[in-house]
């Protein structure tokens, strides 16, 4: 490259991917590309980072700086400051602007961001931050976001380069700097790999087979693991645009949607409710775009002091975070959750209200747990539906779910608990969904004792259901909590549907799953 070409830098984030990408696509009107990703220890000290992210992310890494190699101009890679890392660039490129998509993380990349807008500034660099998906900066409202978002979903994705002109190589692979990175790996039960080559093969796999009979069965987890996209740590990461799936699952709706077969009918019905999916996934985002607060703060203030971080048990916190509450199919779901780094929307939010509700455990302690646990940890729509589960929005229907009625519904069989509790394996099925009923005989004869290969049930979760319905109430009553009710539905209500009110008002009840 000529000395005096100054070249752009853009700053790959949450957007790891060449397809469908904004931010590539100006910067390369604009002049040579730099291609720059930092790995930053900070941010993966969190208490909601993990290992298996990490995994996830250092395989998007490698993926993506192959494409971009294979363009012309492989990733620049390093590890640090982001701040730091910009100034030794700047030192050798002299560059003037950088391109990004915008980001809507937790507070720390917030932090981040302030800090290299700060810098950019006093360098007199150009900054410019392009629309990721159909998240909106700046939104007072939701009055239009529905038609907002549906105009970015339905314009033209971004067109994949032709070729990177060489800026420079650098001075390291992108493999070999983060093979380097002190993040323990985790030792997973099939761990989704990451990149973009694998997005698209699962998009593909999706829609022209597995997505069939999503509709009808993404609520149980022996068959969600299937007919679920499982795109959602893709979306997390960028490696997969959601315009991208969007554009191709309503195509192939459309296609199904003349037909009459019953085959076409489950399509169409179930691309629909993908679609739905798509569309929650950037609303719950935006919640947390909108009022940062509620990565530490409850939606609704008037929840503030419901559960007392003080009155969490100990001990029901450590079962909790092992899987050894003594109710089968929650511990399966724990375990899955813990062991492959994903589950299924409505076991999810199971799993919440048991934590909220069962066990009293303040959201905030739940969502650390969970957070690292999630392979796709998206901050906000963790930290939204952490919220909604544990019923402090203000907003939206109280979920006290029935640990033993899941089982029965979900899992008939028993088949996903003995998957995950091994212990259980020899209980009779009319026993494991509940096997301290057990008549010690047949516990002997299994060679299952309850308390000894299996532990005694944490509580009666009929009974501590009952005394957490009646706290609420309680709470409900003696507090006034309609105005802040009314913030609430205004700032982050959906415009799709309303509902009947949850304290006095008429209010809008976004209860959608996401299981994307």
């Amino acid at each position: 490259m000529a000395q005096h070409v100054k070249p752009v830098l853009v700053w790959f984030k949450r957007d790891l991917r060449v397809d469908d990408h904004e931010a590539l696509t100006q910067a390369l009107l604009e002049g040579p590309v730099l291609p720059v990703y930092v790995v930053e220890p900070g941010y993966w000290a969190n208490d909601y980072t993990s290992g298996r992210q990490w995994q996830f992310a250092r395989e998007s890494i490698a993926a993506l700086d192959a494409e971009l190699t294979a363009l012309g101009q492989p990733l620049w890679t390093a590890v640090g400051d982001v701040v730091e890392v910009f100034e030794r660039l700047h030192s050798r490129f002299a560059f003037q602007v950088i391109h990004s998509h915008q980001e809507t993380g937790p507070d720390w990349t917030f932090q981040r961001d302030q800090a290299v807008k700060a810098w950019c500034e006093s360098r007199h660099i150009q900054w410019v931050e392009h629309k990721q998906h159909g998240v909106i900066r700046g939104l007072a409202n939701r009055a239009r976001w529905a038609s907002q978002w549906a105009s970015v979903m339905d314009a033209p994705c971004q067109p994949r380069p032709v070729t990177l002109p060489l800026v420079a190589t650098p001075p390291k692979p992108a493999m070999e700097v983060v093979a380097h990175v002190s993040i323990a790996d985790e030792r997973l039960v099939g761990s989704q790999p990451g990149g973009s080559l694998e997005a698209h093969a699962l998009l593909e796999s999706f829609l022209e087979s597995r997505g069939e009979r999503y509709r009808g069965g993404m609520s149980s987890p022996n068959t969600a693991e299937t007919v679920c996209s499982r795109l959602s740590p893709h979306f997390a990461l960028g490696t997969l645009s959601v315009r991208t799936a969007w554009q191709e699952s309503q195509r192939i709706r459309a296609r199904f949607k003349s037909e009459k077969s019953a085959e076409a009918k489950r399509w169409s019905a179930s691309l629909k409710s993908f679609g739905s999916r798509l569309h929650w996934h950037c609303h719950f985002i935006q919640k947390l775009e909108t009022e940062p607060r509620i990565e530490f703060e409850e939606v609704h203030r008037g929840f503030v002091g419901f559960r007392p971080i003080e009155e969490t048990r100990l001990d029901w916190m450590e079962r909790f975070e092992q899987g050894q509450l003594g109710w089968p199919f929650v511990d399966a779901c724990l375990r899955c959750l813990a062991q492959t780094g994903w589950l299924n929307f409505r076991m999810r939010a199971m799993l919440v209200a048991v934590a909220s509700y069962h066990l009293w455990i303040d959201w905030r302690q739940t969502a650390n747990v969970l957070g690292r646990w999630f392979t796709d940890f998206e901050a906000g729509i963790h930290f939204s539906q952490i919220q909604m589960q544990s019923g402090v929005t203000g907003i939206n229907a109280n979920r006290v779910y029935a640990p033993i009625k899941q089982s029965m519904d979900q899992d008939p069989d028993g088949r996903f608990i003995k998957r995950w509790v091994p212990e259980l394996e020899s209980v009779p099925v009319a026993w494991v969904h509940t096997p301290w009923r057990m008549p010690v005989s047949m516990q002997q004869q299994c060679g299952c004792l309850i308390g000894r290969d299996y532990p005694e049930p944490v509580g009666d979760p009929v009974q501590m259901a009952r005394e957490a319905r009646a706290r609420l109430t309680d709470w409900i009553t003696t507090h006034d909590l309609s105005v802040e009710a009314a913030r609430v539905l205004k700032q982050h209500g959906s415009r799709l549907r309303q509902a009947r009110p949850r304290y006095g008002k008429k209010t809008h009840s976004p209860q959608l799953p996401l299981d994307i």
